[in-house]
């Protein structure tokens, strides 16, 4: 079969013209035969699918049950293991603070 690049410009109107007058046939036909759907070249726009209140709370319900299982069974085990936060000895503050304060001034400098 020829790509569509290969055809000439007088095939690519007859190939037009067929499939207008395709479309023209389906249409008449499904007039004649009292169709009231649309045909499977023109499909219309899909229905946005939407979920009942009562559905949407049943699973709503049912993922908070299992959340409840699933922290109801871990929190013990994880409250041993759970550590505090880390703190930074006053030492390694005044450390960090002059060598940030250092970076800074030196920055400032370079842009004057």
């Amino acid at each position: 079969m020829s790509s569509i690049t290969d055809l000439s410009v007088q095939q690519l109107r007859k190939a037009a013209a067929l499939k207008e007058r395709i479309q023209s046939l389906e249409k008449e036909l499904a007039h004649l035969l009292g169709s009231s759907a649309p045909s499977a070249a023109a499909p219309g726009p899909k229905k946005k699918w939407k979920m009942s209140a009562a559905a949407k709370a049943k699973i709503s319900a049912a993922a908070k049950l299992r959340w409840a299982k699933v922290k109801g069974i871990k929190p013990a085990a994880k409250s041993a293991a759970k550590k505090g936060k880390r703190k930074m000895s006053p030492g390694a503050k005044a450390k960090l603070s002059a060598k940030l304060k250092a970076i800074w001034a030196a920055r400032k400098a370079a842009k004057k």
